[in-house]
């Protein structure tokens, strides 16, 4: 078998137990042994590593995790390289092991599959420029490949890895960031009510190690413990019963603010007194805020999806936005890339929830994002106040089209992508947006749904999602209406879900 068929992007992902589907356990012990070993061979023949280099291992709380990690130490120790284990971490927090501390490791790599479900499984690798980019991965799973059908067993040998306990040294530098930005001694959290929700995933030190330490109240907080069956939600800020638990749990507690996190803690969403959910534009806008007080007329970068309101706000704030390509990875190495350029950009933020300021590496960090509302928060100010001027759509809706096609995906959706902007030119009331990096944006002036539609391409799935805002009430469907008079006769997508939106 060869392991093309794992790489995601930038990142290792695969079926990793048995499970109620059909789909096929990909991501073996056997291809964790040999990806990490490669990965070991890459530190030195590509990054110029003294052998024997020196790599951390995380996981999160998904039950195959635990052998997933022994094969990786495994892989690495037969290269004649040395492996630790740092046991539930988050997928930050394995970054930060290769620049923090007095020796800070030659590579990391984190067992993860972020918020999917319970028998799927990741891998993410780290050195200390960040994450390995897709090309990298493309060149590890080519190397895996040729060795794919050696030292078979191997992998069921007990490592000797070192036990290392990194998350203490990740939790301090979290609390210290804290603590310098209140300036106001070592406990700038007494006398908040904070809860936080870790959906059991790898975000509970969050509670005991950084805010109770702070002086903070956590009493209400929930799903702290690792369980890696998720039995109470799914860990996802996004999700519905996620986002409804850490509302609720907010409420009944009365807390100054709640916090939720995915499972491996590289995203976060809050909850303000009241009930008002901060993710999405909410969130992005009150992030951006903090990074303009600190940077005026500094550059957002974010994805393709955020709304007009958003741009607004950031712009009346003194900011400028670009709206880039989806995919966390495409956000943070644009700001990256304009930085480089000369344009001063201090925050990159997608609207999942992935967001990394350009202070802490550029590293996307649910746990780092939260820090920098609790900062505001022991400063005395309103977290709620951040967001007082952004406009809210009166609607939105994503709706997501299956394709069916022969031919190949990317080229098709070019195809399809490339009709409708021809026929939006001669629509009445639609306007391209311009400049857009991915899909066709469009705008709807306010006799024709008064907001805007993007259709893109998915970037790892057959599908493409439509995405539509509207200000007006009503608005989303006459936008969707005429969107599906343009694609109505196009066989390769299945049009059922807007036909439902449409009521067709």
């Amino acid at each position: 078998m060869s392991y093309k068929g794992l790489q995601n992007g930038s990142d290792i992902r695969g079926i990793a137990l048995e499970n109620e589907t059909d789909e096929t356990v990909n991501l073996t012990k056997k291809s964790v042994f040999d990806l990490a070993s490669v990965f070991a061979a890459w530190l030195i023949e590509k990054k110029g590593k003294a052998a024997p280099v020196r790599i951390a291992l995380g996981r999160d709380s998904r039950l195959s995790g635990e052998d997933l990690l022994k094969a990786a130490a495994c892989g690495i120790e037969f290269c004649g390289d040395i492996a630790y284990d740092a046991g539930i971490a988050s997928t930050p927090a394995m970054f930060m092991s290769t620049v923090l501390g007095e020796n800070p490791y030659d590579g990391s790599i984190m067992i993860t599959a972020c918020d999917l479900h319970w028998y799927r499984k990741g891998m993410k690798l780290f050195t200390k420029a960040g994450g390995l980019e897709k090309e990298d991965i493309k060149e590890l799973v080519s190397m895996a490949d040729e060795i794919s059908g050696m030292n078979s067993g191997k992998e069921d040998a007990e490592p000797k890895c070192e036990k290392i306990s990194f998350m203490d040294t990740y939790t301090a530098y979290l609390k210290d960031k804290i603590i310098a930005g209140c300036g106001k001694g070592d406990r700038p959290l007494e006398g908040l009510h904070i809860v936080v929700d870790a959906g059991n995933g790898a975000g509970g030190f969050f509670a005991s190690g950084v805010l109770e330490k702070l002086g903070a109240d956590t009493s209400g907080s929930r799903f702290l413990d690792p369980d890696g069956h998720f039995p109470n939600h799914i860990p996802n800020p996004e999700n519905k019963e996620a986002a409804e638990a850490i509302k609720n749990a907010t409420l009944e507690a009365k807390a100054d603010l709640g916090i939720i996190f995915d499972t491996d803690v590289d995203r976060a969403g809050a909850v303000l007194p009241g009930g008002k959910t901060l993710t999405r534009n909410d969130l992005i806008a009150a992030l951006s805020v903090i990074a303009l007080k600190e940077h005026p007329g500094t550059t957002i970068v974010t994805d393709s999806v955020t709304s007009d309101g958003l741009a607004r706000f950031i712009e009346a704030k003194g900011g400028k936005h670009k709206r880039f390509k989806r995919g966390y990875r495409n956000v943070i190495n644009e700001s990256i890339s304009l930085n480089e350029k000369g344009t001063d950009s201090q925050l990159a933020i997608e609207t999942s929830g992935h967001g990394a300021f350009k202070e802490n590496y550029f590293l996307d960090d649910g746990a780092y994002l939260m820090v920098k509302l609790l900062i505001e928060l022991g400063k005395g100010n309103s977290i709620a106040s951040l967001i007082d001027g952004l406009e809210e759509p009166a609607e939105s809706a994503e709706i997501r089209f299956p394709v069916h096609t022969d031919g190949d995906l990317q080229e098709n959706g070019d195809r399809i992508l490339a009709m409708l902007k021809e026929k939006a030119a001669g629509i009445p009331g639609w306007n391209e947006a311009v400049p857009n990096y991915e899909g066709v944006r469009i705008n709807c002036d306010s006799e024709h749904g008064n907001g805007w539609l993007l259709l893109r391409k998915s970037l790892h799935e057959p599908i493409m999602p439509l995405n539509i805002e509207s200000d007006s009430k009503g608005g989303s469907l006459i936008i969707a209406k005429a969107l599906y008079d343009v694609i109505k006769d196009e066989a390769s997508l299945d049009l059922k879900p807007l036909k439902d939106f449409c009521g067709i």
